[in-house]
């Protein structure tokens, strides 16, 4: 399989870069810019993608070898990529006042990186340098509105530049300038990504690891990650596959219950642990949201460390860790810190486990195909994602029970709406979060004071960037209605319209 680098300099959108690429059909992984030209002479790199980054060229930002630029590959330099493409081959960067968000550009050469685009097409930028003199042997494509170099490309066809961002969603047509530069490259139909086909290598390589007699362990909550992973191992070795399921008590309502259904039609047997109590207790009166997830995933290594010694020959745990779970724990070099994420990396070493990541490089709407492939349940395959801490993430201020209640049963109101009007697959996550603020209101003729819950609801496509769902005001007239009623505790209903970033997707 042919596949594209793409140089991270540390850009926000590096990784969205690589999905957009898979997306299109051409497979795309990250690589260090120390690691790119090594990388490159690879014989089965088809293409090189340079990201956009913070830094400047101009005040030393990083670089590439001359040399990366030269292995005869197709090459795409997006923002700051762009910019080094221009001083590394001989042309010129300046400082100017800046371009940012919603940028028109116009395009002066019809080329085929540009195949259906309109004379002029909108596009996303954020940059403050610019290229001011393409290199030699360069020709200017299109411009932005201030007359910046929006675009170029060398004469020969075989590397481009592009000031803005094709990436983002807020770059109307740059999904179809990826597909063009797919053609650019010239992959072939059977060289072409898809996340379904990769079952039989990926149940091949589980069988080469785990040995004839051994057991595999795997942490299962329900969700489509850890339930693919599940299917892909048992496919692999069969009753020798032990899905553990510990019951947290942070569960949205009813999911325990669904989760041991699923998988008894799957036929596949779980091990069962109620901890919840043990859960509880412990996160009773905690206010801090990092010391809550270190606190649960302390818990969870305990409890399933327990439950995984009874199984004879357990010699290797399963998770299903995602390339977003990896990015936001701080595990990419470059990447920081957001989330901590107990189940990235595997569990401690003390528990002498082997680890097995069959979907760490694989993004939430690829594992659903996979999920589709395998046979899983469209209820289950779309089910929303849910954070690995639960519920205890959408309890803000100190942790107490009937806030957790709270949080519960407005979440299951939130998507019961949701999915009663045709909605809910339609955003990538929507649930409500109660904090410690309090309003005063009126119920049955009488003051009453109560909790004000926050309801998120937001469309993604990889939780790496996120926007608000403009759901209709009678939706969100019908949630509140339904919470407030409900759920006597409550007085207040808000609706959180903040994208990500700034703000994260869950509350804490």
């Amino acid at each position: 399989m042919r596949r594209a680098l793409v140089v991270n300099f540390g850009g926000q959108y590096a990784h969205l870069i690589a999905r957009r690429l898979r997306e299109v059909g051409l497979y795309a992984e990250l690589v260090a810019p120390e690691e790119a030209l090594e990388s490159a002479r690879s014989p089965d790199v088809a293409a090189l993608v340079l990201s956009g980054g913070p830094s400047s060229v101009l005040e030393g930002g990083p670089g590439l070898p001359r040399e990366a630029l030269d292995v005869g590959v197709p090459i795409l330099g997006i923002c700051y990529g762009h910019q080094l493409l221009a001083q590394t081959l001989g042309g010129s960067v300046e400082r100017g006042p800046g371009e940012y968000g919603r940028t028109s550009v116009r395009l002066l050469v019809r080329d085929p990186l540009f195949d259906g685009w309109s004379d002029e097409e909108t596009t996303w930028m954020s940059h403050g340098d610019y290229v001011a003199r393409p290199p030699p042997g360069f020709e200017v494509l299109a411009v932005s509105e201030r007359g910046y170099i929006a675009a170029m490309r060398s004469r020969d066809g075989r590397i481009y530049g592009v000031q803005f961002h094709p990436e983002v969603s807020h770059t109307p047509k740059g999904r179809l300038l990826f597909e063009n530069f797919v053609k650019v490259v010239g992959l072939r139909p059977e060289e072409r990504w898809d996340p379904a086909a990769q079952v039989p290598r990926i149940v091949e390589e589980i069988k080469s690891a785990v040995g004839p007699e051994e057991r595999v362990v795997i942490g299962v909550s329900g969700g489509i990650d850890s339930t693919v992973t599940a299917l892909l191992v048992a496919r692999a070795i069969g009753e020798r596959a032990v899905p553990i399921f510990v019951n947290h008590g942070l569960f949205r309502e009813g999911e325990p219950e669904e989760v041991l259904e699923t998988f008894r039609r799957l036929g596949i047997a779980v091990k069962y642990v109620d901890a919840s109590e043990e859960f509880l207790r412990s996160l009773e009166g905690v206010a801090d949201c990092e010391e809550r997830r270190r606190i649960i995933g302390r818990l969870f290594v305990d409890v399933f460390a327990r439950a995984a010694a009874e199984v004879p020959n357990a010699k290797w745990l399963a998770q299903g860790t995602l390339y977003p779970d990896v990015i936001e724990s701080g595990a990419v070099k470059g990447a920081d810190k957001i989330k901590s994420h107990h189940n990235v990396g595997g569990l401690p070493e003390k528990l002498g486990f082997n680890l097995l990541e069959p979907l760490k490089q694989f993004y939430k709407d690829e594992v659903r195909a996979i999920g589709k492939a395998l046979g899983l349940p469209d209820e289950v395959v779309h089910r929303h994602p849910f954070p690995g801490p639960g519920l205890a993430v959408r309890v803000m201020g100190k942790f107490t029970r009937e806030k957790l209640e709270v949080a519960r049963k407005a979440s299951k109101i939130v998507e019961d709406v949701l999915k009663r009007r045709g909605l809910y697959r339609g955003v990538w996550q929507a649930f409500a979060a109660v904090g410690d603020d309090k309003w005063v209101g009126v119920k049955g003729d009488a003051r009453a004071e109560g909790y004000v819950v926050i309801v998120r609801i937001v469309e993604s496509e990889d939780a790496m960037t996120a926007d608000y769902s403009r759901v209709p005001y009678e939706v969100l007239d019908e949630i509140s209605r339904r919470i407030t009623s409900e759920i006597p505790s409550v007085v207040m209903v808000a609706y959180a319209v903040t994208s990500k970033p700034p703000s994260t997707i869950e509350p804490c």
